[in-house]
């Protein structure tokens, strides 16, 4: 157990006290520049994280930490909290947080790269019991080099589809991403082919065998976006930096909801990208 400061700053991977320390001072040099370098020291933030305090924090310590979480009171960021165990608690979290003019939208969790990203939510947990899964990007690592044959495998005896777009091996915009990325021509290609084969094989291998388990089709346009769709409830969305590599992209997670927000329209580009790609070749 400990407080909800502490459940929030796991979610924002700034559970340490130097890494609190630097968001504080980035806080106070917008508001009360006096107070940069006056976060607390490593003891007295354990104590904020456990509960362990008598009382609330000095006024600009409060100040402080509601400007680093809006929508929230200190009176409640200091109350118990269980630690957050998955994904699900960072839209409690946000919902709770959002302003009334929804300035978050449907967005229930950032994180700074893909690294992040994949230690909050591995594969095996975002596609676990998935029906259906949509996926458009360069070569689709997350489910063709990061979920293994077998957990694929179990997807598809069990009924799931999947639409997966790659951008196309033999295309321009493969090898305008390959010089972008700093890569030796036809690296991106061998490895989005190797992908392509992998699912391939992992279709043929199935029990089942449905035609419709596995749609692979390709598009040649600049990559912008690695879209994954979950049921069609759960979006992650990963923009391509310049000259970075993917690895290096901030990853965004959306949850279909009402109002509309970014779900609705990262769900609409896959569509269109879809609708207008082309069949994969047989590899």
């Amino acid at each position: 157990m400990g407080t909800l400061l502490k459940a929030l700053l796991h979610q924002r991977h700034l559970q340490t006290v130097s890494a609190f320390n630097r968001e504080y001072d980035r806080i106070a040099s917008k508001s009360e520049p006096e107070f940069v370098g006056a976060g607390p020291k490593k003891a007295q933030f354990y104590r904020w994280l456990s509960g362990n305090v008598t009382s609330l924090p000095y006024p600009h310590h409060r100040r402080i930490l509601e400007a680093m979480f809006p929508g929230w009171s200190v009176d409640e960021l200091f109350e118990d909290c269980a630690k957050p165990s998955d994904i699900r608690l960072t839209r409690e979290i946000q919902t709770r947080a959002q302003t009334p003019d929804r300035l978050m939208a449907d967005v229930e969790a950032v994180f700074a790269n893909r690294t992040e990203f994949l230690h909050a939510m591995p594969p095996r947990k975002l596609f676990e019991n998935a029906q259906r899964i949509d996926m458009a990007g360069l070569s689709l690592n997350l489910l063709c080099q990061q979920y293994s044959d077998t957990d694929l495998m179990r997807l598809l005896e069990s009924g799931t589809n999947l639409r997966c777009l790659f951008l196309d091996p033999n295309g321009t915009h493969i090898r305008a991403r390959e010089t972008e990325e700093g890569h030796p021509p036809g690296v991106l290609s061998s490895l989005t082919e190797l992908n392509m084969q992998c699912l391939i094989r992992v279709q043929q291998k199935s029990a089942t065998q449905q035609i419709e388990s596995i749609q692979i089709r390709t598009y040649d346009e600049t990559v912008r976006f690695n879209i994954t769709i979950v049921d069609s409830a759960v979006c992650v969305i990963q923009p391509y930096l310049p000259t970075a590599r993917g690895v290096e992209s901030p990853t965004l997670i959306a949850r279909k909801s009402d109002p509309p927000g970014l779900f609705d329209t990262f769900s609409e580009v896959f569509e269109t990208m879809w609708s207008s790609a082309r069949e994969a070749p047989s590899i």
